[in-house]
């Protein structure tokens, strides 16, 4: 298969490399400043609800709860899942990796974002990858702008849409036997209702919805774990051995090599956080600020809420169930793992988070492909959009999951190699600004 070719060739060693070590660069650059301000991070975040006077369309803290809602997705239940089923319990602390170094590729592309926004003919913020680009490194640079901004609204109807309306039809067709198609066509009709708002009604119902649900999947996963604490130590310990020396065959488990548990746990947790991908700046440059630093700030807790706290919770439920043995995979393995400590409580839980996580995806990724296909079509192509976005939903429901999650992940790299080469070129602008920041801070 064509998509299949392509996928192995664009998540090989040379991504991953790509993507760990643009990470690992900024990182480096920025004196690891993004792990050491996690608490000024969370701090910014309380005092974002509050900043309505600077430029902007949203909150601080909206345009966060924005692309939260993009990333908090069923690569939280069914990719975290899936990754483990596919490279064994070493995936997760790959997942870890690529979260505590996507924290400041993350924090980079919103300092970019907002340092080089624009307005749009209706006097709104829009900026991303494709502005960066062609304001930051100027005008023979506009290629890269253009293919950021082509793959990326085509990268949408994957990541952001098809996958998630699949999920939530899958898991209500298994859990209440309700038909894809009724799902579908549900979803579409909802997400509908609040794109007719435009960014300020999908950041209010971000700002809503996303602390919710992530409290309540979060609270439940912490008791799973507490449940199970005294097995936690060797759960650990299992996730770190296989990280570096691969899992053995075992039960309905068909093994996983050092390779399988790195590829699949880098591709997945990327899926799940999206640093490197170039979505979440999109969001960011809405944002009611006159400091793309303190913002930027502000975006790299999104990586860290998103893996090394969410997806966690969904890992380590797996690991210490045992049900990675069991042969099942996706939100299927999930909810098979919650059960098993939390009986019937445990799968309702999986069951509403999926709906509800890959809703508000549904809603957050509509608002990246409609600026992406802004910049390379204008206003006019924004009504359009969003109507083939919600006729896509029903199609989605009931498509096969394995070619769309490998349409999804080829997609995604291609979306993300403009960025980071653009991540690369720029961070002398990065370092400049933060440098800035900080010694006025002082």
């Amino acid at each position: 298969m064509l998509i299949a070719l392509v996928n192995g060739i664009v998540w090989g060693p040379l991504m991953l490399f790509a993507i760990l070590g643009t990470g690992l660069y900024l990182s480096i650059g920025l004196k690891f400043m993004p792990i050491r301000m996690i608490k000024a991070g969370f701090v910014l975040i309380y005092k974002g609800r509050k900043e309505d006077k600077k430029e902007g369309e949203i909150s601080p803290f909206n345009a966060l709860m924005t692309s939260l809602s993009a990333t908090i997705g069923t690569g939280n239940i069914a990719g975290v899942a899936t990754a483990i089923f596919l490279g064994g319990p070493g995936a997760l602390f790959w997942m870890w990796i690529a979260a505590l170094l996507g924290m400041a590729t993350k924090y980079a592309e919103a300092v970019l974002a907002v340092h080089y926004r624009e307005r749009d003919e209706e006097g709104n913020h829009v900026g991303g990858p494709m502005f960066y680009i062609k304001n930051g490194l100027g005008q023979r640079w506009k290629w890269l702008a253009f293919a950021f901004a082509f793959f990326a609204s085509i990268a949408g109807f994957g990541i952001g849409n098809t996958i998630q309306a699949h999920s939530v039809s899958d898991v209500l067709a298994s859990s209440f036997g309700i038909p894809e198609l009724y799902s579908g066509l549900v979803l579409a009709v909802l997400v509908g209702l609040v794109l007719i708002g435009g960014i300020k009604r999908i950041a209010s119902f971000a700002g809503a919805i996303v602390p919710f649900m992530g409290i309540v999947y979060l609270l439940t996963g912490v008791l799973i774990v507490l449940l199970n604490i005294t097995a936690l130590p060797e759960a650990l310990s299992l996730i770190l051995t296989s990280a570096f020396t691969g899992t053995a065959a075992s039960g309905g488990f068909a093994g996983a090599s050092v390779w399988a548990a790195m590829q699949f746990g880098v591709a997945r947790g990327i899926f799940s956080n999206e640093a490197g991908l170039g979505s979440a700046p999109i969001a960011h440059a809405a944002a009611k600020t006159d400091s793309s630093v303190r913002q930027g700030l502000i975006a790299m807790m999104g990586t860290f809420i998103d893996t090394i706290v969410i997806c966690s919770v969904t890992g380590l439920a797996i690991v210490l169930s045992g049900e990675y043995l069991s042969g099942q995979s996706g939100a299927t393995l999930s909810a098979l793992a919650f059960s098993k400590t939390l009986p019937l409580v445990g799968e309702y839980v999986v069951t509403f988070s999926l709906i509800l996580f890959a809703f508000t995806t549904l809603v957050g990724w509509s608002f990246y492909g409609e600026k992406s296909l802004y910049y390379l079509l204008g206003q006019k192509a924004i009504i359009p959009f969003r109507v083939a976005w919600i006729l896509v939903i029903p199609l989605g429901s009931m498509m096969d999951l394995k070619f769309i999650w490998l349409l999804a992940d080829t997609l995604n790299a291609l979306m993300a190699l403009p960025n980071l080469i653009a991540l690369i070129l720029l961070s002398p602008v990065v370092f400049k600004l933060t440098k800035s920041y900080f010694r006025k801070k002082a």
